[in-house]
């Protein structure tokens, strides 16, 4: 019995502890992620931290460099996406991240650092605008993501945004700061009411112009020319911030109404386009009807059968 006992229990010690039973599950082995999808996932991360790192120097109060921060992230965040698309490195992962990244820069932090700037002399006011802003700042977001998805959605719509988007509502927004730093005076009413107009840009409906079919080449003639105007700007946006912050801001707003206009012309030509095909549906429908009219005037009444004669 004793070696009948060792005997059972050999066997059944064959594939354990050393190996585990084969006929059992297997153990889920982690799949490598390729470095490709990693890299958009840290230029989001890192424009994450600029937008925090932006709080606490408006906290210290150097709303100079919290504003510099601010437009670093936004620099980052357009810069994240194309790098994905052309690494070809999208994933649901990045896109969650991406927008929650979005919602902090672009919508907590402009608005602390305007209450922290002026608002906060205001009251209960102030901080109801800034509340104000960020709240309209994840509905937009929130708007964003769903219609993404949205399989009935005219083509001509990838051209437009609806509503202003989130980064440029960010740098829109901190006029008031801009203008101040130029020697004007600060106006905190003022600055309280053009915080809750942007606020209803952010969550309107108007178009407004998305740049993302300009293409993605570039004729060879323009290259250096392009390299130039970018160099030039940066140059001047470190130069003097404050007036090309201010000019950017007001061409900015200034071209929101031609936006409403491309659009309300692409919907006019889609309007003409229905009308016409349901014109010449309808039109169609007769044409078949009158196919099938059968006209036996010109039958002969030999022809006829006798009993129609």
């Amino acid at each position: 019995m004793a070696v009948r006992r060792i005997i059972c229990y050999g066997v059944n010690m064959t594939f354990s502890p050393i190996d585990p039973d084969r006929s059992g599950p297997r153990r889920r082995r982690f799949r490598t992620i390729p470095v490709r999808l990693l890299l958009p996932n840290m230029i989001t991360l890192l424009s994450l931290c600029a937008g925090l790192t932006a709080i606490r120097l408006a906290i210290e109060g150097r709303i100079e460099w919290a504003l510099g921060a601010i437009v670093f992230a936004a620099a980052l965040d357009g810069v994240d996406g194309r790098v994905a698309r052309m690494l070809k490195g999208q994933s649901r992962f990045g896109a969650e991240l991406d927008s929650l990244a979005d919602f902090v820069n672009f919508g907590v932090v402009p608005g602390l650092i305007l209450y922290f700037w002026g608002l906060n002399e205001l009251g209960a006011i102030g901080w109801i605008a800034a509340l104000v802003f960020a709240i309209c700042m994840s509905l937009r977001l929130a708007r964003f993501n769903v219609m993404a998805d949205d399989p009935n959605r005219p083509a001509w719509m990838a051209n437009f945004f609806t509503g202003v988007p989130a980064p440029a509502g960010a740098i829109i927004v901190l006029l008031p700061i801009y203008v101040n730093l130029l020697g004007m005076p600060r106006l905190n009413a003022l600055a309280c009411i053009y915080t809750l107009v942007v606020a209803f840009l952010l969550v309107s409906t108007l178009p407004v112009f998305s740049g993302k079919k300009l293409g993605n080449r570039v004729r060879p003639d323009l290259v250096l020319p392009i390299f130039v105007a970018i160099v030039l700007f940066v140059a001047l946006l470190v130069s003097y911030p404050w007036p090309v912050l201010t000019i950017g801001t007001l061409a900015y707003l200034a071209s929101l109404p031609f936006g409403w206009l491309s659009a309300r012309e692409f919907r006019r030509k889609d309007a003409e386009a229905a009308v016409a095909k349901q014109d010449s549906g309808t039109a169609s429908a007769r044409m078949e009807g009158a196919t099938t009219h059968v006209d036996l005037s010109h039958v002969d009444d030999e022809e006829r059968p006798s009993r129609l004669n």
